[in-house]
């Protein structure tokens, strides 16, 4: 059977009778691989509707995710010659990277059967089609854009793929580059994102995990009577609360209660002498005293907490840690955070692996300076092995039971790399995630696509997962002023 190649096409009552129209170069053993046979000629008919998308894929994204090519289906995805090359490089890495670059290029090997991907191929079971393209500059560009870097080769892939299939088609780079997204828009060609991980979020409002709602006071007489309060029908409807949520109830008076949600009813929380006793720590505000229980309830294996520069996420969950592991609650503290050097790697430092991740040690190390004064009791538990460092790029494989996991700065990480650290999590063991979300310094990400955003919206419906936001600092009124209007 013969195919002619350009044309869209819509298959009816076979295998992909249901999916979109496709519009590809297809040959006969890719027609084949659909289970067409001469037949089905006549049931070829052209279409002017909805059609697939053509994404160019950057190197950017195919390391940031290893399943990213299978997260765009329904869609036509086309490989520069030059990502082979790039991907290359990174094969040999060790993490996240070298693992995403291995199993793409050994998915891509599968697809070198028939025609490969000269001719392109389509995985049904993902609806994709896939073609490398091979390297070709385009000369209306090649003077603005020199085809000296390998950015601008894509570019001129792209320029030349829209060119081509533009006109019926939309053709669009798909990046986590931001500059390289500029540029193609200073050409007047198609860039996004990678939306796939956090297209969910809604940027107008990021859970906060806290609510305050107005009351009659005879209800807040009655949470304080009963310690908690099943029949929530004078709560309006439309508030979605979220179990381990904050609630801070209101009443027409002067009167107030701060409860928390769970299993559709709402619990008065610790009073703030219970919860010094639980934590060691006494919470200053109402969100502190919110985390200060989550932070001892045995039952709430992953806790995430944001806010500004002093607001006290650190110190507040390493002091009730210690607390905890004293009234032999868990047995080691595991302590760590994205690297995020300038211009070196970890293995650029010398020394052992402690003195590796010294510099990124700092706050630990300032927050027992300043609780017990000097370092000796920091020094003493990280000699029995109660406190262990354990660097992010080197976390993948091991397993962490009776442990809590403080991952500082995770606002630095990938959405891969803290579901990485989150099925680390053993028996009896609990993880807190801290970060600013305003502070964002990896390449890529932002305050919305960076992974702890993503964990915190993801995971917000369930029960094994609480969150709150601190809003004051208390480092000094200096840093809060500067925090708010630097």
């Amino acid at each position: 059977m013969v195919i002619r190649k350009g044309p869209i096409y819509k298959m009816t009552n076979r295998k992909i009778e249901n999916k979109k129209s496709i519009r590809i170069e297809i040959s006969d053993s890719v027609a084949k691989s659909l289970g067409l046979d001469d037949e089905d000629e006549e049931e070829l008919e052209l279409l002017n509707e909805e059609q697939r998308k053509y994404f160019v894929l950057d190197t950017s994204v195919l390391l940031y995710d290893k399943d990213s090519m299978f997260k765009l289906k329904g869609n036509n995805l086309i490989i520069p010659f030059v990502v082979l090359e790039e991907l290359d490089k990174f094969k040999d890495k060790s993490g996240l990277l070298g693992e995403a670059a291995r199993q793409h290029n050994r998915f891509l090997d599968s697809l070198r059967e028939n025609d490969g991907l000269n001719e392109g191929a389509y995985i049904e079971e993902h609806d994709i089609f896939i073609k490398v393209w091979l390297t070709q500059v385009d000369d209306d560009i090649a003077e603005i854009v020199a085809p000296t870097s390998n950015d601008n080769l894509i570019v001129h892939a792209l320029s030349i793929l829209t060119k081509e299939l533009g006109e019926t088609n939309e053709v669009i780079l798909i990046t986590k580059d931001i500059n390289l997204r500029v540029k193609c828009d200073a050409l007047g060609l198609k860039a996004n994102d990678y939306y796939a991980d956090y297209e969910f979020i809604s940027k107008d409002f990021l859970y906060n995990g806290q609510k305050e709602i107005t009351v009659s006071d005879d209800l807040i007489g009655k949470i304080y009577k009963h310690q908690k309060l099943s029949d929530l029908s004078e709560i309006e409807s439309n508030i979605k609360l979220y179990d381990n949520e904050l609630v801070v109830l209101k009443g027409h008076s002067s009167s107030s209660a701060l409860t928390f949600y769970s299993k559709k009813e709402l619990h008065l929380l610790p009073s703030k002498e219970q919860l010094l006793s639980a934590t060691s720590v006494e919470g200053k505000n109402k969100e502190q005293l919110h985390a200060l229980w989550m932070l001892s309830n045995p039952n709430l294996p992953l806790v995430t907490m944001t806010g500004m520069p002093g607001s006290g996420k650190t110190f507040i969950t390493l002091m009730a840690a210690i607390h905890l592991i004293s009234q032999k609650k868990y047995k080691r503290i595991i302590f760590t955070r994205p690297i995020q050097p300038v211009g070196k790697d970890l293995g650029f430092l010398p020394g052992d692996i402690n003195e590796k991740m010294a510099p990124w040690l700092s706050p630990i190390v300032d927050n027992f300076r300043n609780k017990f004064g000097d370092l000796s009791y920091f020094q003493t538990m990280l000699d029995n092995g109660i406190i262990d460092i354990a660097p992010l790029s080197y976390i993948r494989g091991r397993s962490f039971n009776d442990a809590i996991i403080i991952v500082d700065e995770s606002q630095n990480a990938t959405i891969h790399e803290l579901k990485t650290v989150i099925t680390r999590t053993g028996q009896n063991s609990k993880i807190v995630l801290l970060g600013d979300t305003d502070q964002v310094d990896l390449p890529y990400v932002d305050k919305f696509s960076n992974g702890l955003t993503i964990v915190i919206e993801k995971m917000k419906e369930t029960d094994l997962h609480g969150h709150t936001h601190l809003e004051r600092g208390y480092r000094s009124d200096l840093a809060s002023i500067a925090a708010t209007l630097l």
